[in-house]
């Protein structure tokens, strides 16, 4: 369990934080992003019987999702590939089993034709079943392929009702897969118990919750979910973490992916060479519900175990995502051609999972390395495993010195004085 926050530590944080930003070096580096491929968006669409109900400014909730639908497709940047899947839109029926298959595909995914995508928004009618955790399943096979951001935005005024296939699940295996994919949720006219399933489900991609009850609302935020995949991003790298430092993957600089279960310790190496400074932050996710009190440690190790410097970070529950970092300048070496370090990053947690909430898959993590030229003077911050804190050491043992020195002389004079008195 981490239960503290170091001084150390938090120098080490902040500094990391600071460096954010950092334009990693040219050429392949991972997680940078390389626009060779268009930006893709599904728009997942509730057509269930309940988008019959008129509480959007007098009107019926499907007839303001087909105005939003085409008021976005008038706008939708040019660049984007665009899809649109519909779900609860073809089975009337009260079969569950036939219901709950009900999406499918109204416009397929790519280079957009404004007219034919209107013509089929307009053939929607308010028909059945509210299967989520199907179509955002499906939804997913909608967007695979390519190297550009990927992005479902599901627009729903209801729960899923095709239980036990959990839409937060499958959220969550969607997000496991490592494939960049991030989904953001609309509520018409949401119930609590609605909004908590579309938070639940942005929240494990790392997607946005947003509740809608005015046609100008709905509108105004599908239009900034679609701009929003024209924008450049950079999309994590997957790696896989082992399960120690000798096994561990070889990082270069870049962000990179993982997930990493309750209880689990995961380690990957960066080569440092002499003169220059390892940079590193983790940050992690708490995409369903966990125990109050977690924190997450970073710790830069020698491949024989020696520590070298660390950092780490405590939560009380009040946010959702918790970060750390640190890093180590390798000092400079007069041996030409001399051989890079290997560091290993080990990560671990302490978050909990609540009572009857699944431990699988692991929490989302998201690990940033950077290698950089090092400070002109960088020491060696690793020396005796205290890093940087021979620094803070020395100070204690000259403070305290000179304060034996003046408690003694003192306790002298005191003594004098009695003695004369």
């Amino acid at each position: 369990m981490i239960t503290r926050t170091r001084l150390a530590a938090g120098v080490c944080a902040l500094l990391a934080a600071l460096t954010a930003g950092i334009a990693f070096p040219a050429g392949a580096a991972a997680g940078e992003p390389t626009g060779q491929d268009a930006p893709k968006v599904d728009l997942v669409l509730d057509v269930s019987g309940s988008m019959r109900a008129r509480d959007i400014d007098g009107r019926s909730r499907m007839a303001a999702a087909k105005q939003a639908f085409n008021e976005v497709l008038d706008a939708t940047p040019e660049e984007v590939e665009l899809g649109i899947r519909t779900l609860g839109a073809d089975y009337a029926g009260d079969d569950r089993k036939t219901g709950c298959k009900d999406t499918a595909q109204l416009y397929p995914v790519g280079p957009l034709d404004r007219t034919e995508a209107k013509t089929a928004v307009a053939t929607l009618t308010p028909t059945g079943w509210t299967p989520i955790g199907p179509a955002l399943l499906k939804a997913a096979g909608d967007l695979e392929g390519g190297d550009g951001s990927k992005r479902i935005v599901l627009i729903s005024d209801g729960e899923d009702t095709c239980a036990p296939l959990d839409p937060c699940e499958v959220a969550r295996e969607i997000a496991a897969k490592g494939i960049g994919l991030t989904i953001d949720t609309l509520g018409l006219v949401p119930t609590a118990k609605l909004s908590r399933q579309l938070s639940c489900i942005a929240e494990a991609t790392g997607g946005t919750y947003a509740s809608v009850e005015h046609q100008d609302e709905l509108t105004d935020r599908v239009n900034e979910l679609v701009d929003r995949a024209a924008d450049p991003v950079v999309t994590p790298v997957a790696a896989e973490g082992a399960a120690a430092c000798a096994q561990a993957p070889v990082l270069k600089s870049g962000l990179y992916s993982d997930r990493e279960e309750f209880g689990q310790q995961r380690w990957y190496r960066v080569d440092v060479r002499p003169g220059q400074e390892l940079r590193a932050s983790v940050s992690v996710a708490a995409d369903r519900a966990v125990n109050p009190a977690y924190g997450v440690l970073l710790r830069a190790v020698a491949l024989k175990g020696r520590e070298i410097v660390r950092g780490e970070a405590a939560g009380t529950g009040r946010t959702d995502v918790i970060s750390a970092g640190l890093r180590y300048p390798k000092a400079a070496s007069d041996e030409e051609d001399a051989p890079a370090e290997a560091v290993c990053l080990g990560v671990t947690h302490s978050f909990s999972a609540a009572s009857g909430v699944k431990s699988t898959p692991g929490l989302p993590l998201e690990l940033t390395v950077d290698v950089v030229d090092g400070p002109d003077e960088a020491g060696d911050v690793a020396a005796f495993g205290l890093g940087r804190g021979w620094w803070l050491l020395g100070v204690l043992i000259l403070t305290g010195f000179l304060a034996g020195l003046v408690w003694g002389w003192l306790s002298r004079w005191r003594v004098a004085v009695w003695r004369t008195n």
